[in-house]
């Protein structure tokens, strides 16, 4: 059942740049290695930290096309599929070759503010065009409009092909209301590294990670102990990171775990624009916190 696939660590992928712009398909090819030999339990590609707004179509392609073929099954995938048009979601839903992926992660519509219904009729749409589970992606300090709790549960109620919501609000109150009334088949997953943790303990099934990038087994850890009940040990593990998870956002992301996993020796420090890479002040930090935590990788 692909929901038991989609509990514990999922890693929202970023791709590697190199300095002439082009995709790092050798960079992108161990990370995913490096992924994969530390434990993930499902990778999530093409998404916001993939920097998926910056690539053309033809992009977007050959990078999914790898890193599908790069897995080959080990893992399971999630891919975004997702816009502020819905008719173009849907048809993208519908003519996509989405051969090698497991589920569809579709955040929602940015820039142009639907209401409640909007959001409601937008996702409908794709529940009935998709060929695939959706899981369905709350962000609004990316996209301007919160879908609120009433909506996700309507929505998790109507559509039995809508398995879980990425929840990234920062609201625990409407975090906590989704998992108390939600139905059966319905996951709730963090979509914020620093509060993965409390919500765990509220009855979320993982988290779709940007830290995961850099520190896999660790934080993989974290979320497996929680789901355990193992709460006290868990603590530890989520403390050891707290200073990293207010580093890597505080200069957007995926600049922050773009900066860490160049430290790490992984990647050149390269975004497309208008990302650029965190200020300097942030990388030295960014540094010395590595050498704190004294991580093998």
């Amino acid at each position: 059942m692909i929901n038991s696939k989609l509990t514990g660590l999922g890693v929202a992928l970023i791709t590697p740049f190199k300095e002439d712009d082009s995709v790092d398909y050798k960079a992108l090819g161990n990370l995913i290695e490096y992924q994969i030999k530390n434990g993930i339990d499902y990778l999530v590609i093409l998404a916001t930290t993939a920097e998926t707004v910056t690539m053309t179509e033809t992009e977007k392609k050959e990078v999914g096309s790898f890193i599908i073929n790069r897995v080959n099954g080990r893992v399971p995938i999630v891919m975004g599929i997702g816009g502020n048009c819905t008719r173009a979601v849907v048809e993208e839903l519908q003519t996509r070759d989405l051969t090698g992926v497991d589920a569809i992660l579709s955040v929602t519509p940015y820039y142009n503010k639907p209401s409640q219904e909007g959001l409601y009729q937008h996702y409908s749409a794709i529940a009935k065009a998709a060929p695939l589970p959706v899981i369905l992606y709350n962000v609004p300090g990316r996209t301007g409009v919160n879908m609120t709790a009433e909506t996700t549960l309507r929505l998790a109620k109507e559509f039995p092909g809508i398995i879980a919501i990425k929840e990234a609000s920062g609201n625990i109150t409407q975090v906590d209301e989704i998992i108390k009334n939600k139905p059966s088949h319905f996951m709730v997953i963090s979509g914020d590294d620093g509060i993965t943790y409390p919500l765990l303990t509220m009855g979320a099934v993982g988290v779709i990670s940007v830290i995961g990038n850099a520190f896999p087994k660790e934080f993989g850890r974290m979320v497996r102990l929680g789901l355990a009940g193992d709460y006290k040990n868990a603590l530890k593990i989520h403390r050891r990171f707290t200073e990293l998870f207010n580093l890597l956002f505080v200069d957007g992301n995926p600049a922050g775990v773009k900066c860490m996993l160049h430290a790490m020796g992984f990647i050149e420090n390269k975004l497309r624009l208008p990302l650029v890479p965190t200020r300097m002040t942030t990388y030295e930090k960014i540094r010395a916190v590595l050498d704190e935590l004294n991580i093998k990788y």
